[in-house]
């Protein structure tokens, strides 16, 4: 049985038949171009793109390879805010951070959030403020304002029905 999110080298992904190197080679290096775009324009806007995932797929009719899934969202990235990322380090101190760490430390010293089959409900000042970073992240990439649309939840499960 696979383990899921586990720790595995490329070598490994090879050699267990995940992928083959010549896709191995062409996930990679895309990875490293979108990756690098990816802090150009965090960059241009105050932010550091600090890590992230991709994740991707291929075709079996046609053997391409597609990124799949969002790219560079607080739930798959790290930013830090550029501004104080100098001094704060010169301190010995943290980055400002404007992503989701804080609830997944929160969740780690509160369960086992890989192990516990029931997690406990994150207090609501903590998803208050996991909505306003997400906001403010989401304003400082588009240079827009977030519009909040008090019927999004009826219209996503509208959608959904229709896809059904």
């Amino acid at each position: 049985e696979e383990e899921h999110d586990r720790p595995i080298s490329p070598a490994d992904i090879v050699s267990e038949g995940w992928m083959t190197q010549e896709d191995f080679d062409i996930c990679a290096k895309a990875a490293l171009d979108v990756f690098a775009f990816g802090q150009k324009v965090a960059l241009e806007r105050g932010l550091i793109l600090v890590d992230t995932k991709y994740e991707m797929g291929k075709d079996e009719e046609t053997g391409t390879i597609m990124m799949i899934d969002e790219m560079h969202t607080p739930d798959s990235s790290r930013y830090w805010l550029a501004h104080s990322y100098e001094e704060r380090i010169s301190r010995g101190m943290e980055p400002e951070n404007i992503d989701k760490e804080f609830l997944r430390l929160w969740f780690r010293d509160n369960c086992d959030p890989y192990h516990d089959e029931v997690l406990p409900e994150a207090p609501k000042e903590l998803v208050e403020e996991l909505s306003r970073r997400y906001v403010s992240l989401y304003e400082m990439i588009t240079w827009k304002e977030f519009e909040f649309d008090v019927e999004a939840e009826g219209h996503i499960g509208e959608a959904i029905q229709r896809s059904v």
